[in-house]
């Protein structure tokens, strides 16, 4: 037997004897009263010694109690625990009138007892020791070696009769029972391991599954439901779909039906995250006992959509930006030089000079655009090299504080490892990401705010954090933020964040903009150098 049930069974024997004792004494007081209202023939039991042998029996089970608290031997307690409950059996029936008593269904009683909490060795043993102890209980008073509290003394055919009875009776029970528990057992053992591969099938999904009843209560989920939620999974249990899937839950399914759905689902922190639904009846003999949700998360592939129609975007208006910049650029020249020119030969008054300055002006402005235009659609060249990033980085910073702009309305906070982080890159061309990174954090806080620049590194990527404390974007805006075109700053191109995007994609890295309840976040990752790198060691330089 396994421990964990041979514990589980003799706590159980502990609880039930006390209300078994009980509902002796009450069977007994019984019988005594009805006997002397109805002028019944019963044996006269000696009350005093009845009740020392249940007052004994109760003691003997609070000892139980305290055995099992202090982890006693568990197959001793069991023996010693059966063995002491068939001798007070026999005491019952000894004093309640021997071979007449109608208690003398304990002994069955007790064999089926060790039966399921002994071995079958154990349960043959319970069996000849209720045979010896009912047979000394029978003979003793027959031979006047002890008072005898029966009706009638038998005569010794019945006395033998009895005894065989007993013997073929307890062996029967023995066999019978300890047969039944075998069978039990090892129904008992192949259901475990159904439900342990079932959980562990269950456990294994890497979707989140959830079981409701008919009125969307949780009944089951699988750890990766809770990872998924960011919720402990033993805590769903209970909980109204509802508060997890509101939209879900309301949608009505017929049995034969499902439903599959992308839904939007933000946790107590506020991450939002986006999962792919599944609803499906959960059916029970043909019957809807419930209902199944089966989800994935989706935030990363979406993100890789995005990134992935981002590309095409950029290479499609990369190529159109050369063809119109070459267009544009030459007429542009003609324009400005003649307007430039003929500025200087007419004589023009103040208001007409003011017009010419402002063609000049808006020349100058366009020509710099496809200045830009030309430089993001232009093949990119880099030279990588194994640098120190956090050294890079404070360089950028010392010139961000000496920017124009930079007054007492800015403070820049800083979160970087104190021993050097080496990564593989173009150093002239991450100081331009992180320049342009802290220039538009400066323009999204042009009231004064803190820039806080984070560096960590974690599972062989390194992550920069730049976080300002601006009006922040709405999350439509942040999933486009690196697309060409889509500053909301005066004067600019919107190529900025656009040429960052393709030197990060460049370095094999990631960065992707967030919002939150203040500010924008923008979170870079990069791949790092092994521990072992060095950065004065010899590194070819790449081109790429």
């Amino acid at each position: 037997m396994d421990i964990g049930d041979q514990r589980q069974w003799l706590a159980w024997l502990i609880r039930v004897r006390i209300p078994f004792i009980t509902s002796l004494l009450g069977i007994e007081l019984t019988i005594q009263q009805v006997a002397r209202f109805q002028n019944l023939n019963i044996a006269q039991v000696p009350m005093k010694y009845f009740l020392a042998v249940l007052v004994f029996w109760y003691l003997l089970d609070l000892i139980y109690h305290i055995l099992m608290k202090i982890n006693a031997d568990l197959m001793v307690q069991s023996y010693v625990q059966i063995f002491l409950d068939i001798s007070m059996v026999s005491l019952v029936v000894y004093f309640t009138g021997g071979l007449d008593s109608y208690l003398y269904f304990l002994y069955p009683l007790a064999v089926l007892v060790g039966s399921i909490i002994l071995s079958r060795g154990g349960a043959y043993m319970v069996a000849a020791l209720c045979f010896i102890q009912a047979g000394v209980v029978l003979e003793l008073p027959f031979y006047n070696l002890i008072p005898f509290y029966g009706m009638g003394h038998p005569d010794l055919k019945e006395l033998q009769l009895k005894i065989a009875a007993n013997f073929v009776g307890f062996l029967g029970v023995a066999y019978l029972s300890s047969k039944l528990v075998i069978i039990l057992r090892q129904a008992g053992i192949k259901l475990k391991d159904l439900q342990a591969l079932n959980q562990d099938i269950i456990e294994s999904l890497r979707s989140g599954l959830i079981t409701t009843d008919l009125h969307g209560d949780i009944l089951l989920s699988n750890s990766t439901a809770g990872e998924i939620l960011g919720i402990p999974s033993e805590t769903l249990r209970g909980q109204p779909i509802a508060t997890l899937f509101p939209e879900a839950a309301a949608h009505k399914l017929d049995d034969d039906s499902h439903s599959r759905q992308e839904v939007s689902w933000s946790n107590s922190t506020g991450g939002r995250k986006y999962l792919g639904l599944s609803i499906f009846p959960l059916s029970q003999n043909g019957q809807t006992v419930g209902y199944v949700y089966n989800f994935q998360d989706l935030t990363d592939m979406k993100q890789l959509e995005r990134e992935v129609q981002l590309q095409d975007r950029m290479a499609a208006v990369g190529r159109m930006a050369a063809a119109i910049a070459h267009e544009i650029r030459n007429p542009l020249a003609s324009i400005a030089g003649s307007v430039k020119l003929f500025s200087g030969m007419a004589d023009l008054d103040a208001a007409e000079q003011r017009l010419i300055q402002i063609v000049l002006k808006e020349s100058e402005r366009l020509n710099n655009i496809i200045t830009d235009f030309l430089q993001y659609s232009r093949e990119m060249k880099f030279e990588f090299e194994v640098s120190n990033v956090t050294e890079i980085l404070e360089d950028t910073l010392t010139l961000l504080r000496n920017h124009p702009k930079f007054d007492g309305r800015y403070r820049i906070e800083k979160k970087v490892p104190a021993k050097p982080v080496f990564a593989s890159l173009d150093a002239d061309r991450m100081r331009q990401v992180f320049w342009n990174l802290g220039d538009n954090a400066l323009k999204a806080m042009p009231q004064g705010g803190t820039l806080s620049v984070e560096v960590t590194t974690a599972n062989g990527r390194l992550q920069i954090l730049f976080r300002d404390t601006g009006e922040g974007m709405t999350e439509r805006k942040a999933a486009k933020i690196f697309e060409p075109f889509q500053s909301e700053f005066e004067g600019g191109t919107g190529l900025g964040l656009a040429i960052v995007y393709q030197i990060i994609q460049a370095h094999k890295g990631t960065i992707r903009a967030e919002t939150g309840s203040r500010g924008c976040v923008f979170r870079m990752e990069l791949p790092l150098i092994p521990s072992g790198a060095r950065a004065d060691s010899p590194v070819p330089r790449l081109r790429g």
